[in-house]
């Protein structure tokens, strides 16, 4: 089997060097481990993705800044009846957040959401009363790595819709309460492969600051969950990301519930070098998934 194992073209703005480089290291992982597999970018145009059985979708990283060219890549995929892990589909739905309002709708717990569309005005006043809270957070839809997120307050307010009135041209965005457990207890990442919980971590702030990615000074440290949030992560994952490789859960507990943020299926770090044997984790799952595919493709009637 011919893997590809999908990746962005380097720019230096994503590499991160207070953080293990678990691209490169997972790549040369599997392929000491004997698998036919190689770092292919996402955008090239001269991919022959026919001739691959496979697709590993590791760390399309720009993939938000792309976002038509990379839902016309994961259409040609699908036209190609090529197999992805994670499925292309799960992928495509889990690129634009409005799909926490569908979780919200469902009835999962999850930071309360609500969505400016793109076009509308920039009206910030009502969300304050709507979500009971002295100050929001705002991102777009489509974004990572706190990309073009603000924090918002009644004495910010107006300078923000007004820079938000020329975002919202382009694209929608995301308005949320700020949650202040994010600041005292951290953000929980639940990591799972083939539905089954592995490890977990909690990422925290620097002093003074809400976000947790490394490049803003955020910390990240191993840790033993509690087997109930264990159980109400698991079931976003159980209901959401069927047939997926791998998944993290992401969110925060509060008054003893945990409650999500977002659930990452695309490119997730996934903290493999932060736990033992991790890499061999990662492998083993994959392994596991690929067999469970061969023997489904087996049993089907010809």
């Amino acid at each position: 089997m011919k893997i590809a194992y999908v990746c962005y073209e380097t720019q230096e703005k994503y590499v991160i060097e207070t953080i293990e480089d678990e691209e490169s290291l997972l790549l040369a992982f599997l392929s000491n481990k004997g698998l036919n597999i190689e770092r292919v970018i996402w955008t090239d145009a001269a991919v022959r993705w026919d001739a691959y059985d496979l697709l590993l979708v590791k760390a399309p990283w720009d993939y938000h800044e792309k976002i038509t060219q990379f839902y016309q890549w994961l259409d040609r995929i699908a036209a190609l009846n090529i197999p992805m892990l994670n499925p292309q589909h799960i992928i495509k739905w889990n690129s634009d957040k409005h799909y926490l309002k569908e979780m919200i709708d469902a009835g999962f717990s999850v930071i309360p959401s609500a969505i400016i569309e793109n076009g509308a005005p920039a009206r910030l006043a009502p969300f304050f009363q709507q979500f009971n809270t002295e100050q929001l957070i705002i991102k777009p839809c489509v974004s990572a790595g706190a990309k073009e997120t603000f924090t918002v307050t009644p004495g910010n307010m107006q300078e923000v819709q007004q820079r938000l009135t020329g975002l919202l041209e382009k694209e929608a965005f995301i308005v949320q309460p700020f949650i202040k457990e994010i600041e005292t207890e951290g953000e929980w990442s639940f990591i799972f492969f083939n539905g089954q919980f592995s490890h977990c971590v909690v990422k925290r702030p620097r002093s003074g600051d809400f976000r947790v990615q490394p490049m803003y000074g955020g910390t990240t440290h191993t840790t033993i969950p509690h087997p109930l949030h264990v159980q109400e992560a698991a079931a976003f994952v159980q209901h959401f990301a069927k047939g997926c490789l791998y998944a993290r859960v992401d969110g925060v507990v509060i008054k003893g519930v945990f409650t999500l943020m977002e659930l990452e299926l695309i490119e997730p770090y996934l903290f493999l070098g932060d736990v033992p044997n991790g890499y061999e984790i990662y492998y083993n799952a994959l392994m596991f998934n690929l067999a469970q595919r061969t023997a489904s493709s087996t049993l089907q009637p010809s």
